[in-house]
This record gives C-alpha cells, sequence and structure tokens, in this order.
C-alpha cells in the first residue's frame, strides 16, 4: 500500500509534468519563434507551477481520499485550476509582468485541465477495478446521502381513502382521472383526505388570471393539476392564490424537482448522448439564467419555460407565498406539496440569483448586519429554515441534519471555507471581527438560552467562532463554549483571540474542521 506522503510526492510531480507539456504544447501551437516564446513566458510558468501545487493541495485536487468519481474529479479539477490562473493573472499584473500571450496563458491551462481529466478518468477506472471487500449496511446507511424520495415518501396509489372523497362530486373525481390518469389521481386525493368539500376546486394552469377570476371569492382547497415548472410569474401567480385561499385553507400543488429532471433526462436518451445532452441542459437551464450577464440570454433561448427548480426552492415559494407545509408526497416521478395559508405573502428576497449574497443576522446591540457570504443554498431557502429544522432537528456540530437546501457547490466551498471568505468585507466595515461568536440567524438564535442571548449582543460577532476550538457537538455544547470563549475574552480580549486564533486555524487546516 502507498502511503499518503509518497502518493502526494508522485501525484505533484506528475501534476507539474502535465503543466510544463501543456505549456510546451501552447508554445508549438503559437505561430511564430519558439525561441521567442520561450524565454519570455518562463515567468509566467514558474509562477503558474507554485500557485497551481498549492492550490491543488489546498482544494483536495492531489489528494487520493477527495477524488472518489468523475463528479469529485471534474469538480475540483476545474475548481483548481481556476482559482490558480485567476491568482497568478492577478499577482503578474500587481509586478507589471505584462505582455504574455493570451493563447498560452488560457491554452496552457485549458490544455492542462483536460489532461488532468484524462489521467483522473484513467485513475478512477484502475481504482474501481481493484477488488474491495463489502462495506457492511449499516455502515452505509449512516453516511451515505438520502434521495428526494427516502426524505419524502411516496403516497399510496392504490386504493383510495373512503374519507378523501366524502363529499367530492363523483363527475370532479372522474374530470380528475381523465385528466391525469387514475393512479395520479388516487394519489391526490389520498394526500387530500378529508379535507375536499364543496369550495373545493381542481385547476390546471399557468397564468394568475385563471386563479384571480374563479368564481368563488375563496376556497378552502385549492389543486392545480399543472406542473409549476411552466409557471411564468411564479411569484406572482401563488399571490393571487393566496387571495383565492381563505385563512386556514389548503393549496396542492406539483413539480418536477431538478434531480427528477435528471433521472428523466438520463433515461431519455443512450448512453454518453445522455450525459451531454445533460451538460449542455445544466449550463441552459441551470448556469445561465443565475448570472445576470448571460441571463437575457436564457430568456431569449427559452423564453423562461419549463424552469428548473430544486425541492428546495418549490417549498421556499410557497412558504413565502404565505403558506406552511403540511404534506410532501411523491406520485408518478412527480412532487406533490400541500400548503396550509397561514398568512399574507412575505417580501420576495430572493430574485437576485448572483453568488454573493447578504444574509440578515443579529450582531452588536441586537442590530441586523448584512452578512456577506457566497450562495451555497438553492434560492428561497430562508423561507423554509423552521421546515427543515422542524423535520430533520440538528445533528452533531450544531447544523441541520439532511438539509437538502445546500447545493453541491455549496457543499464543497463551505468544506475549503470559501463561503466564509466575503464575511472579510464585515471585518473590513467594522461590523465583525476576525475571533468571535457566530453571527446568527433570528430562528437559530431563538433555539439559545435566553441568558446567552442576552449576553453574546454585546460583542461583535466573529469570522472565526470558538466552534473551531472546542469542536462541540450539539447545540447545548456550542453554547457552552461560545459562554467559556465570552468569560474567557472578558478578562484577556487580545490573549484569548490570539490563542481561539492559532488553535482553529490549526483544527481547521490539519484537523480537517468544516461546515457541513
Amino acid at each position: 500500500m502507498i502511503k499518503k506522503r509518497p502518493y502526494q510526492v508522485l501525484t505533484i510531480l506528475a501534476d507539474l509534468i502535465i503543466l510544463v507539456v501543456s505549456f510546451l504544447i501552447m508554445v508549438w501551437i503559437k505561430p511564430a519563434s519558439k525561441s521567442h516564446y520561450l524565454p519570455s513566458h518562463i515567468n509566467f510558468i514558474l509562477i503558474l507551477a507554485i500557485i497551481w501545487v498549492i492550490i491543488s493541495l489546498i482544494v483536495g485536487k492531489l489528494h487520493r481520499g477527495k477524488i472518489i468519481n468523475l463528479k469529485s474529479l471534474f469538480f475540483r479539477t476545474v475548481i483548481s485550476n481556476i482559482i490558480s490562473i485567476s491568482i497568478a493573472v492577478l499577482l503578474m499584473f500587481m509586478l507589471e509582468m505584462t505582455g504574455h500571450s493570451r493563447l498560452i496563458v488560457l491554452g496552457t491551462i485549458a490544455m492542462a485541465t483536460f489532461l488532468e481529466l484524462v489521467c483522473g478518468i484513467g485513475y478512477l477506472a484502475i481504482q474501481k477495478a481493484v477488488l474491495q471487500d463489502y462495506q457492511p449496511r449499516s455502515d452505509y446507511e449512516t453516511i451515505r446521502e438520502l434521495t428526494e424520495e427516502e426524505m419524502v415518501g411516496e403516497v399510496k396509489t392504490d386504493t383510495v381513502c373512503d374519507e378523501a372523497v366524502r363529499e367530492v362530486d363523483q363527475a370532479l373525481i372522474d374530470a380528475l382521472i381523465q385528466e391525469t390518469g387514475e393512479e395520479t389521481a388516487t394519489g391526490i386525493l389520498n394526500i387530500a383526505q378529508g379535507k375536499l368539500n364543496g369550495s373545493s376546486r381542481f385547476v390546471s394552469t399557468t397564468t394568475a388570471f385563471n386563479i384571480a377570476t374563479l368564481p368563488l371569492k375563496e376556497y378552502s382547497y385549492l389543486i392545480n393539476l399543472h406542473k409549476i415548472n411552466s409557471i411564468k410569474h411564479l411569484d406572482t401567480f401563488l399571490d393571487t392564490v393566496n387571495s383565492k385561499i381563505m385563512t386556514g385553507g389548503y393549496y396542492l400543488y406539483c413539480v418536477e424537482t431538478k434531480n427528477l429532471r435528471k433521472r428523466r433526462l438520463l433515461k431519455k436518451y443512450p448512453p454518453v448522448l445522455n450525459y451531454i445532452y445533460y451538460t449542455f441542459d445544466f449550463i441552459l437551464k441551470r448556469i445561465l439564467p443565475k448570472l445576470r450577464i448571460t441571463r437575457w440570454l436564457y430568456m431569449l433561448i427559452t423564453r423562461g419555460n419549463n424552469i428548473v427548480l430544486s425541492r428546495a426552492e418549490a417549498l421556499g415559494r410557497i412558504c413565502r407565498a404565505g403558506f406552511e407545509i403540511v404534506n410532501e408526497s411523491f406520485i408518478n416521478n412527480t412532487l406533490y406539496i400541500e400548503g396550509r395559508k397561514t398568512g399574507e405573502p412575505q417580501n420576495i428576497n430572493s430574485k437576485n440569483y448572483g453568488i454573493l449574497i447578504a444574509l440578515p443576522r443579529i450582531g452588536r446591540n441586537g442590530e441586523m448586519l448584512k452578512v456577506y457570504k457566497l450562495r451555497t443554498m438553492h434560492p428561497y431557502s430562508e423561507y423554509i429554515q423552521d421546515y427543515v429544522y422542524n423535520q430533520h432537528d440538528l445533528q452533531e456540530g450544531g447544523k441541520f441534519k439532511n438539509d437538502f437546501r445546500i447545493t453541491s457547490w455549496g457543499a464543497f466551498s463551505r468544506k475549503v471555507w470559501l463561503d466564509e471568505l466575503p464575511m472579510l468585507i464585515n471585518v473590513l466595515k467594522g461590523d465583525m471581527k476576525i475571533v468571535g461568536v457566530r453571527p446568527l440567524s433570528m430562528q437559530y438564535f431563538n433555539l439559545y438560552s435566553e441568558d446567552l442571548r442576552s449576553r453574546r449582543t454585546r460583542y461583535k460577532p466573529g469570522l472565526i467562532p470558538p466552534f473551531y476550538y472546542d469542536m462541540p457537538g450539539d447545540i447545548f455544547a456550542i453554547q457552552q463554549s461560545e459562554l467559556k470563549y465570552l468569560k474567557a475574552y472578558d478578562r484577556h480580549p487580545f490573549v484569548t483571540d490570539l490563542r481561539y486564533f492559532f488553535v482553529s486555524s490549526w483544527n481547521i487546516l490539519f484537523k480537517r474542521a468544516r461546515s457541513k
């Protein structure tokens, strides 16, 4: 078995060889004198090589335990290389090292990335071919990520509960079966149970006008059979739904989540072609609409039709519209969500899909701060924080269990602390300091004891919290950890922050302490 240190030395050497070979290929391609470009770009390749190795080690591109599948290979390689070239170009600009060929600079990165991915795929193929011991099922169940179906469950569609149809006109049931099919209709009726009555209504629409013009002023139960993916102005639509449902009434709607969409597309096309199609679909439907510079192109191509929604966003949209989640169930590869009206729609905070967000957090003297972070959650996730807590509670470390609101990119950025870096803006503004209690959301703040809530608001929150010093396991231990820090800080402010900074940094760098 190869030891960790020799393994990393070999991977570093191999990666440097790939980088140098890529550079030489681009110099050879450049239609000019090779003797000119080799000496003029040697400073570039030396700077890039140093940064390349450092960033690769930090991100985990050269770590055997981090590259476990194609997804992790692609993600860590691309992110590491983008960060490396960005730092290298910025450093060269600061040192006034100009006059380099863009073809050679950018081409070297592109070629090296391609060769790394090819080598990585070969490495994974070899690893997968090695005979391995089977993992005990009990161990596998404790570490694997739950699917949406396992977290939500599927509704029974074999028979209809008698209570579900007690006061429903048979003509409506027949129309429902004709529109959706018997299995889906059965599932819908079983979700509704005995809540359907004379002021219930089935619709299949994507326009707010059709909701606003329904004959009754208010309904006790409204069911929309059309997927919300096809509704262009979804917030406006849901606000109109709110106005047509009495307080305490119900709204049932359906959505094809992004995971269901991915599964459908991969099954629709043959192997290899399906992943090529899905890659372009991902770029078009998931990346372009989230960037201001490309959003117009997304609208031009798609006209806003068939939008891709995560489960978190589908739940957050209805919660923002003044509903609480009562039930979630899968019927025929479609997620059905039942909400109960509790009040009026809330203000919209997540219309901007930008990567940098400002979150409301409680700061010194109880004032609300705008804390800057990289977006790690799906849009509208903040509206379902209570729902996630009630469904899954907290795991070790004080984070939510099975928090489906976090994106794949978000999970990675939390592990390497990229999401925390924008909080340096708050430090520069004077709202926060380097070491201190974590700035909390109102929902999380209310989980604390009253005495600690009162005490912690007397201090500036910090970028590095006491959590990384003590590594507490639950919400009670986290509170004790913060209280211990605050008492020590009252006695020796500078020494305490210095000690907490170095111990926390050690735990983060060498004991793999990370947010989840």
